[in-house]
């Protein structure tokens, strides 16, 4: 049992080292990174396209996409003419550190301001795993659910906001926002809520108002 402990403990460590390394490195650089996270189908990609026209005019962005396999996502970035780098983890629930070192190659961001990475949809690994990102954000839609707080509470504990997604089927599905926004609140108690429906657009300018000044702050720095 104490070696399983020990090997886990490595695999972390290393993984923060190298994280450690990618954040310098982008603080050098001046690039804003956020690590998007969240289940399948929650709509991290939907989010990131709107996202990216929102703020494309205003700031140099670029994407790593992680999947299990294919190039679904990464295709659909290309297509906004914004470079993208696909990560396929083969079977791995989540990026790492020295995945996002791997792909820096393929990016350019000494032209960049704005780097997103799209994780893999997954609930519990992506938020163990530092990669040097600014800020985690984590995506809930609305069909998965008020209870995710509680079941899976480091998504929420290390994420500096939470984007309920797919508000324009609250009159459709089964899902507590008041009780969701609650739990998450309990958990991190400085978490920031944008309620969101990509599909109309509704809290879209207030969610991209409030990463642009995010990105603002850090490149007057």
């Amino acid at each position: 049992m104490s070696t399983k402990v020990t090997v886990v403990k490595n695999v972390l460590d290393a993984n923060d080292r190298l994280a450690a390394e990618n954040r310098t490195l982008f603080a050098d650089k001046k690039v804003f990174v956020v690590n998007l996270m969240s289940s399948p189908g929650a709509g991290k990609t939907s989010l990131l396209e709107r996202t990216i026209q929102e703020l494309q005019g205003t700031w140099k962005i670029g994407v790593i996409e992680g999947d299990i396999q294919d190039t679904y996502d990464a295709d659909r970035i290309a297509a906004l003419d914004i470079p993208v780098v696909q990560i396929n983890t083969g079977g791995a629930c989540h990026i790492d550190g020295n995945m996002v070192r791997e792909a820096l190659p393929g990016l350019n961001i000494d032209a960049m301001d704005l780097l997103f990475v799209e994780n893999v949809g997954n609930l519990v690994c992506p938020a163990e795993f530092d990669i040097g990102e600014e800020m985690k954000i984590m995506i809930l839609s609305t069909p998965e659910g008020a209870d995710k707080p509680a079941k899976y509470p480091l998504m929420f504990q290390s994420s500096t906001a939470l984007i309920i997604n797919k508000i324009d089927l609250l009159p459709y599905v089964s899902f507590d926002l008041e009780k969701a926004k609650r739990d998450a609140l309990i958990l991190n108690p400085k978490l920031l809520i944008f309620e969101i429906s990509c599909k109309t657009g509704d809290g879209l300018k207030d969610w991209t108002r409030w990463l642009n000044e995010q990105i603002t702050a850090l490149a007057s720095k």
